[in-house]
């Protein structure tokens, strides 16, 4: 395993981080096809054995099933909590990132996870119902007092992840280390402003659908597994440029066969290439998780690289939020 640090942060993460959505009680109202909590302890136990010591999750994943899970299997496994880099998310809550909403969200989260502080808390999404200023310095609070050690955000515009860390720097508040955002060979809208302010402020990316929910994994759109079959998010993510997306995919297929790999080991290898840190891996199976940790030692050659990006597209945005869906899509998880 290779480690990298988070931004300019002391914290050192394994170049995988084990997605905490596919951990949870499966349910209608969150995700039909999540692990339960044995499972999740048994993927858990597979990745940190292969170096795995990063692990993402949020505060709405499995309706905060998928934090206890988590909780759980390192207790079970006895596994040192300085052993482990833990991730959280808010947003998906009452008040979104009011200072209120934050400080009321932390202590939940810390509380199903069965810690007391987190290595890395991240805002979910843009909060266009809450001053920016309040949000910064209520997470620069959490900072302070010892319950966070770093702070990321996730998918939002390019313009708000500036305003956002000029409005910590000229505060002298905690400035975002990491960004989760929608990035992988399908989706690459962010290369264009997210991902050259994330350089600039040496942000480390750790993109979620590193794999485009499974897509690069295998040659056929459709996998026949329970997600494929269940998870509109997914389909509503990549089935509008299915046409586009597949002629990428299929690069995917030829490159693995002459390298001689998995599929998930281009994909992966290319975020490397591409200067990712730790790209999320939603694993439902121990093999996911062995594909992914070869990927890491894979160089991919700069005409491979092309080869595989050149049949790109302009995507519709897919992750930001403009105000108006934003606010749809809060209503939509406000009746789960």
């Amino acid at each position: 395993m290779k480690y990298m640090k988070l931004g300019n942060t002391d914290i050192e993460v394994s170049r995988i981080c084990v997605g905490g959505m596919s951990f949870g009680e499966p349910s209608d109202k969150f995700q039909p096809w999540t692990l339960n909590e044995a499972e999740t302890q048994t993927m858990i136990e597979h990745a940190y054995n292969l170096g795995v010591n990063f692990i993402d999750t949020a505060n709405c994943y499995s309706l905060g099933t998928s934090e206890i899970y988590i909780g759980r299997a390192l207790k079970n496994l006895g596994i040192p909590r300085d052993k482990v880099v833990l991730a959280s998310k808010v947003y998906f809550n009452e008040g979104k990132l009011s200072r209120k909403a934050i400080h009321t969200e932390i202590d939940g989260t810390l509380a199903r996870l069965g810690t007391n502080y987190l290595d890395l808390y991240q805002i979910h999404r843009f909060d266009y119902s809450t001053p920016i200023e309040e949000t910064m310095e209520a997470l620069h609070e959490l900072v302070k007092a010892g319950k966070v050690r770093a702070i990321g955000a996730s998918a939002m515009y390019g313009y708000q992840f500036h305003n956002m860390q000029v409005c910590a720097e000229e505060n002298g508040w905690t400035k975002f280390s990491t960004m989760q955002n929608h990035y992988n060979l399908l989706y690459r809208e962010d290369e264009r402003e997210l991902i050259p302010i994330c350089r600039r402020y040496n942000v480390s990316l750790i993109p979620y659908s590193s794999l485009a929910g499974g897509h690069l994994t295998h040659r056929a759109w459709e996998s026949g597994s329970k997600r494929s079959n269940t998870d509109n998010v997914l389909k509503d993510k990549y089935d509008s440029e299915k046409e586009n997306n597949m002629q990428i995919v299929e690069r995917v297929a030829e490159v693995a066969e002459e390298y001689g790999v998995t599929m998930t080991e281009i994909a992966l290898a290319w975020h490397y290439a591409k200067g990712v840190c730790a790209p999320l891996v939603g694993a439902t199976k121990a093999r996911h998780f062995d594909d992914a940790v070869r990927a890491i030692d894979l160089e991919l050659a700069s005409e491979d690289i092309c080869y595989l990006e050149e049949p790109y597209k302009p995507h519709s945005i897919v992750g930001a939020l403009s105000e108006e869906k934003a606010q749809a899509t809060f209503e939509k998880w406000a009746k789960k």
